[in-house]
């Protein structure tokens, strides 16, 4: 007789079992396609967020590679060695690499400190007490920067110009932009030349200033107020200035060369982690040592963003295996259980002469024809139980993460003296909050495939005894 009018007549006569192995097949392919989905939607959130947020390259100097390159001054008597024009990285430069097509956004930046003068005084709203020591910290922190847009204190809203504008790629060198607290203690506004002390290093080794003038084009304003205690004027907020690289080595007493001034590092924005490589193609087509001013991706922004789908799209990838394999133990255990029951059909069959494997491919198509109706009821319902188990789960995360990131940006730093006041990065993008789950036809193809595969093994696996008994064992012991 044909194993499929067999199996046919075997799901009609028995549907209470038909219909439970219909249930069970149904719960496990519901969830293994609801993980599919998650994972489906956190993957297309996290596509989108890499064309969104992008992530930054870093460009600086290797201090180590440059030492083991041999291009340093070499100790000379009881003098140290300096790193000399080798470890410096010019403006000019870094602007070839700004070109190349893969950067939608680039800055640069340059470390340095003014000394006060008679005409720029600092703001110091708390003298120190009687007998302390400023500790060698009575400067203004002057920070060279290509864009004033793209500082952190200024991209979140902690500061924002009051009086004329920023710093520019274009600006000049002789550019600077103060604090208001500095403008109004100094009676200073825009278009004022004033004087800044430079630090300059005699060949002695010795520390001397030089006046150095600038205009001022802009006056900010911090929404972080003073202390109302003693804190060093360096680390004071209202100290803050801000100038263009050019102006920061200036300010260390150098003369600007062809290539402009000396940037310590550079930032370029990409589309995509896997633009590193062309990026570094063009850096070296500009001229660039790679090796003495290497690039190191910083997906950090990419990373807080999609970090909590990330975890959920890990959840359910995890959920997937553990339902498939409990699902084909589950069911693997059911059939053994129903071939036990059958024993004398088996018997009977196999004494009519049927073939073993007949027997075994009746057993299948009865599972498959239930797993077929299954996943065509999963399919119906896995959207919508997918949206509210997918919302849950990242609704979790989310908060998970940002209560990580609160009690991060909470933690005390001991090496700052004023308690976090002048603390300006933080989180500046937030976390995937929902995802968009859509069913399509590769995912149901995919829930098919693990379906029929666990129907397979929890069929073929009970099933392989069959072919190991003959017709009096079966009918005779009956299990």
């Amino acid at each position: 007789m044909n194993l499929f009018k067999r199996a046919w007549w075997r799901l009609r006569g028995h549907l209470g079992k038909t219909v439970m192995l219909v249930g069970l097949f149904c719960v496990i392919c519901t969830l293994v396609l609801s993980g599919f989905l998650i994972q489906s939607a956190a993957a297309r959130a996290a596509e989108s967020a890499k064309h969104s947020v992008g992530v930054v390259a870093t460009m600086q100097l290797d201090l180590n590679a440059l030492i083991n390159s041999g291009r340093t001054e070499q100790p000379d008597g009881s003098r140290g060695g300096m790193i000399g024009a080798e470890g410096d990285l010019s403006r000019s430069l870094v602007d070839k690499v700004c070109e190349s097509s893969v950067v939608t956004k680039c800055n640069y930046t340059k470390d340095g400190v003014a000394a006060p003068t008679d005409q720029v005084k600092l703001h110091q709203p708390v003298p120190p007490p009687a007998g302390q020591d400023s500790g060698g910290v009575d400067f203004f922190k002057a920070d060279g920067i290509r864009d004033l847009n793209g500082v952190s204190a200024f991209r979140n809203g902690d500061s924002k110009i009051v009086s004329g504008s920023g710093i520019k790629p274009d600006s000049k060198s002789d550019m600077v932009v103060i604090e208001e607290r500095v403008a109004k203690d100094n009676k200073l506004k825009v278009g004022d030349k004033v004087k800044l002390n430079a630090n300059v290093q005699n060949p002695d080794g010795r520390l001397s200033t030089k006046e150095t003038g600038f205009t001022v084009i802009g006056i900010y304003r911090s929404n972080i107020g003073d202390t109302g205690t003693y804190v060093p004027p360096m680390a004071a907020p209202a100290n803050q200035i801000y100038v263009t690289p050019d102006g920061a080595t200036r300010l260390d007493g150098k003369e600007l060369k062809a290539g402009g001034g000396v940037v310590k590092e550079a930032t370029f924005t990409l589309r995509d982690p896997s633009d590193l490589g062309r990026l570094k193609k063009d850096a070296e087509a500009a001229g660039v040592d790679l090796k003495i001013f290497p690039l190191s991706v910083n997906d950090k922004h990419y990373q807080a963003l999609v970090g909590p789908i990330s975890k959920t799209a890990d959840f359910a990838s995890v959920t997937v295996w553990l339902v498939a394999v409990a699902g084909t133990v589950i069911l693997a255990l059911i059939i053994a259980s129903n071939m036990r029951e059958r024993r004398k059909e088996l018997g009977i069959l196999l004494s009519l002469g049927e073939k073993k494997p007949k027997l075994l491919g009746q057993h299948l198509v009865e599972v498959v024809a239930c797993a077929v109706l299954a996943i065509g009821f999963a399919a119906a319902g896995s959207q919508l139980l997918s949206q509210a188990i997918g919302d849950q789960l990242l609704s979790g995360e989310v908060s998970s993460a940002k209560e990580s990131a609160a009690a991060e940006a909470g933690r005390p730093d001991p090496s700052d003296p004023t308690g976090g006041a002048n603390k300006q990065d933080g989180p500046e993008v937030a976390p995937i909050d929902e995802m968009d789950v859509r069913l399509g036809a590769a995912d149901i193809t995919k829930v098919g495939l693990t379906g029929l595969g666990i129907a397979a093994l929890a069929t073929i696996v009970p099933g392989i005894r069959i072919l190991r008994l003959n017709p009096r064992d079966i009918l005779t012991k009956g299990d």
